[in-house]
């Protein structure tokens, strides 16, 4: 390759952070390396390559060093828009080609984000389709601007608004960072605008500002390309110059200079927000940009002042005066200034400057007491541990790979990064307090529900806020199905041909192991040392379904109870056990299941398996803990009933399953449900309803099967083993005739839509190839109809999908999306549309399309452990064989035209189905009642 400058690097990541427990563990961590080689192409494009041969995938990214800081006052939303406009078309690819090939090649999906300071896109294929993927890349990166045309322009800006409206306008706080962001930083400065923009200045974007914004920023010289995974670096170097090289160089890009801001006087503001139903209060200070030298300790402040049973805030806010269930700080360093946020989401009717004096009384007990070094040991050895799961996937990889070539000029920036983590002391977590919280100005912001002013901080000012206004036939119209006539941009050869596929990986199953022990517990495992790290999930089934229709609650509480302390561990210890060794342990509870989860370093198994043992068998039934969870649960019971989705989660298990059915329930409860619960009915769900005979455990990880069982003795020996018999469920009947409820949200600027019915479970013998019908349904996202027609063509939505959602013991089919209110009909008559003729239109197209996606994507299939986990899952709880996934290819192949047809006409049953809608009923309600399912019924 003429004029590559190429050097090659290896980072060795050595963490020595010791257990404040010397008879914990073995301490010795082996070296963590992540090869890559960095060279530099002559038009300026970044190249990354690491290699990992793990799994038969390679994992490509091409972050380009943009984002909304580069655009201009009044043209705000650029770089995101941009994102969105990438996807669609390119000269090479053809209209919507980048998403037809990723369902063809098997591909995790064409996507995307942007920040700040950067987009990327991004994603996992076979690696025998990593030639098409770097080809595709190029021509996005190259070849695109042609093909956006005006009408292109205003559908994606239609997606674009319904994604803010989505995010933003239809979500409780969702105005928060915008009017924390608009008076930090002053008028004019990159951060003071959101990254998502305004919804003027979207609509004001015109074709030439397009244009302008790509051949500014969208060129090689400012654009990183990364790929990681099972490649061969020879021959990707020369697919990379090949359809990269002769790209031409853009205009130097300059290096964004550092622009921190130092506020002159403290503001509070406040705004009654219609979708909170808890008053929220929240500080923001300004601090430092990314890689400066206190951007370590802040974020070991943050940790320290707010995570666990010891943090200041904590201490004062939740366990003393219970004003809140959780306090939130970070430290949100970017690439030229930062900003610490402190968060907190009070509980019904507080008034905020109680929560203000609280979090002032919190500060001055840090401020004599400090943090111990044993505390800033526990933080960072968790601090490893997130290190290394970040780095599980060959994308993870590949994305922190670029992350330290762009914003610290150098991928090797890792070990400069891991040394300044480790350097942290003390003294440093409280110099950085007083530098920049401690008596410094700050932006603090009340956020309550409609008309609870009495609850504002004191001598706070309405903060501006821009709210749409619905308004019928409001959007521009624009015709999705014109080609763009353009004339091709020259090259030097044939870029209209896709490359051909490399050699086919095979598919890969991890090998399985299991066993029962005495107690009954099965135990299933995959070895795998990839990182250094275990992830399990001790399953016990029941939780919901064995629980008492007229007290339902019980099972989430037990579960949340039991990770607060043990019968030798008080909370406070339990978590810093816990914590010391790195590690993360869960308790929570499902509808069919109480389970035990967590993720920890290999070396730390055995303790943290103890830990795990105390939890399981030796619960504390702490009193006082016991009555914070349950004042957390009812808040936030209270917070779902403004949230549109969680309404329309509730309300369609209501309709589909009915008052007598305990899966009718939110496994929360309610209000009165949870005020009615002792801790003695948790004591005795705990005593009748778990037992091991019931209990599967998943491990995954750096352990081998021995080492697993030998930490399982004692859960083996000790637990009870008893009969528990899951009751079994009313019959869940088919509705006769669709029926339409709509639950009103007044002002709402989007309607959530949940239909489907009572289905497949997952042990039906039908229920993979129904799920493969489902794909160009709504299943296969940018492949699927739904999306095409309801984002793609008219722009109604963000994003739409459909699926089979089945269990081992019941089963729904599903269509969820949020669309813009003022089409609420229109998109509602087009689904049902969409789903009469689905079956009937189906075609050999769709059939090679789908098959095409569902077998080649097996090579991703088991990359990481949590898809290894659920591999287990659904091995010890459906019944699946070992090497299911290889069955089902098989099932795939045989599928022809008329099986998908005959799927479709069985499964999917618009004319039999519930349709929940949350919107404003006002404007919306009466359309409805001509949609052919009779008079809209009224939940509210």
């Amino acid at each position: 390759m003429k004029n590559i400058k190429s050097s090659l690097l290896i980072l060795l990541v050595l963490f020595t952070i010791l257990s404040c427990n010397d008879s914990a563990t073995k301490e010795t961590t082996p070296e963590f390396k992540v090869a890559y080689e960095k060279f530099t192409l002559d038009n300026g494009l970044q190249v990354i390559l690491h290699v990992d041969k793990s799994d038969p995938v390679a994992a490509v990214a091409l972050t380009a060093h943009v984002g909304s800081a580069r655009e201009k006052t009044g043209r705000t939303g650029f770089a995101h828009l941009f994102e969105h406009l990438l996807f669609l078309e390119s000269e090479n690819l053809g209209k919507g080609g980048l998403d037809q090939m990723s369902a063809r090649i098997g591909g995790s999906g064409a996507n995307g984000s942007t920040s700040r300071d950067r987009t990327n896109y991004f994603q996992t294929v076979p690696i025998d389709a990593l030639e098409k993927m770097i080809w595709a890349e190029a021509d996005k990166l190259g070849y695109f601007i042609n093909t956006v045309t005006e009408p292109v322009l205003a559908k994606e800006k239609q997606v674009v608004k319904n994604e803010k409206r989505q995010r933003v306008d239809n979500q409780p706080y969702g105005f928060n960072s915008s009017v924390i962001n608009s008076n930090l930083y002053p008028e004019g400065h990159p951060y003071s605008w959101e990254v998502i923009g305004s919804l003027e200045d979207l609509q004001n974007a015109t074709l030439d500002d397009v244009k302008e914004f790509y051949r500014r920023w969208y060129v090689p010289n400012n654009v990183t390309l990364t790929i990681a995974g099972d490649i061969d670096v020879e021959q990707t170097k020369i697919w990379v110059k090949k359809y990269f090289d002769e790209i031409p160089r853009g205009e130097e890009v300059p290096k964004m200079k550092k622009q921190p801001v130092t506020l002159k006087s403290s503001k509070r503001l406040f705004y009654e927000d219609n979708f909170a139903r808890a008053p929220r209060l929240t500080y923001t200070w300004p601090t430092v940009y990314e890689y400066h030298p206190d951007t370590y300790a802040l974020t070991v402040l943050s940790q320290y002042l707010s995570e666990g049973k010891k943090a200041p805030l904590y201490k004062v806010l939740v366990k003393d005066q219970q004003l809140t269930s959780n306090v939130s700080m970070y430290q949100n360093s970017s690439e030229i200034a930062g900003q610490l946020m402190l968060s907190v989401t009070a509980f019904d009717k507080t008034n905020l400057n109680t929560v203000a004096k609280a979090i002032h009384e919190s500060f001055r007990d840090f401020e004599m007491n400090g943090i111990s070094k044993t505390d800033l040991d526990r933080i960072k050895a968790g601090q490893e541990t997130s290190f290394y799961r970040g780095l599980s996937s060959v994308l993870g990889k590949g994305f922190q790979l670029a992350q330290y070539e762009i914003f610290a000029g150098d991928p090797g920036f890792i070990n400069q990064d891991v040394k300044h983590i480790l350097a942290v002391t003390p003294e440093d977590v409280m110099r950085v307090y007083k530098t920049y919280i401690k008596d410094k100005k700050f932006i603090a912001t009340s956020f309550v529900p409609k008309g609870q002013m009495d609850l504002i901080l004191d001598n706070s000012q309405p903060a501006t806020v821009t709210e749409e206004k619905i308004i019928e036939g409001a959007e521009d119209t624009f015709d999705a199905s014109l080609v763009a006539e353009y004339e091709k941009t020259p090259s030097s050869f044939d870029r209209s041909v896709e490359p051909k596929y490399g050699k086919s990986p095979d598919l890969i199953i991890p090998k399985v192991w299991k066993r029962t022990l005495d107690s009954g517990i099965n135990v299933l495992g995959i070895e795998n040392t990839e990182v250094p790290l275990v992830e399990f999930e001790l399953e016990i089934k029941g939780g919901l379904l064995l629980e008492n229709i007229n007290k339902v609650g019980v099972s989430n509480l037990m579960a949340n109870l039991m990770t607060k302390g043990t019968k030798n561990k008080t909370p406070e210890a339990l978590e810093n056990a816990i914590e010391s060794l790195g590690a993360q342990i869960y308790s929570y509870a499902t509808n069919n299941s109480v389970v035990i989860s967590g993720t920890t370093l290999a070396k730390h198994f055995d303790a943290t398996m103890d830990l795990v043992t105390e939890i399981l068998l030796e619960p504390r039934w702490d009193e006082e803990e016991f009555n914070l969870l349950k004042q957390s649960t009812v808040s936030r019971i209270q917070r779902q009933q403004a949230n549109p989705n969680s309404i329309a989660a509730n309300e369609f298990a209501k309709q589909v399953y009915g008052k007598n059915n305990i899966l009718a329930y939110n496994n929360s409860g309610t209000e009165t449900s949870v005020k009615a619960i002792s801790l003695a009915d948790l004591q005795n769900f705990y005593t009748e309803k778990l037992t091991p005979k019931l209990t599967n455990l998943h491990v995954v990880g750096a352990i081998s099967e021995q080492e697993v069982i030998d930490a399982l003795t004692t859960i083996n020996t000790k637990w009870d083993s008893k009969d528990v018999t899951i009751p079994n469920l009313p019959v869940v009947k088919t509705p006769k005739a669709s029926k339409v409820y709509f639950y009103d949200v007044p002002g709402a600027k989007q309607s959530v839509i949940t239909f489907g019915y009572p289905s497949l479970k997952a042990t039906d013998k039908d229920y993979y190839a129904a799920s493969i019908m489902n794909y160009r349904l709504g299943g296969g996202s940018f492949a699927s109809q739904l999306t095409q027609q309801l984002r793609e063509a008219k722009g109604y939505t963000y994003g739409i999908r459909s699926r089979f959602d089945g269990d081992a013991n019941t089963g729904e089919f599903l269509i969820t999306s949020s669309v813009r209110t003022n089409v609420t009909f229109e998109s509602v008559a087009l689904i049902k549309d969409i789903l009469e003729n689905y079956g009937p239109n189906y075609n050999e197209t769709d059939l090679e399309i789908t098959k095409g996606f569902t077998l080649k994507s097996g090579a991703r299939a088991f990359e990481t452990l949590g898809s290894k986990l659920n591999m287990l899952s659904s091995i010890s709880n459906y019944g699946y064989p070992n090497d299911y996934a290889k069955q089902r290819q098989s099932v795939v192949k045989d599928l022809t035209v008329e099986d998908i047809q005959a799927l479709a006409d069985q499964y999917i049953r618009p004319n039999q189905m519930i349709y929940i809608i949350v919107g404003d009923a006002e404007t919306q309600l009466k359309k409805l009642n001509t949609l052919g399912f009779g008079e809209v019924i009224p939940l509210n």
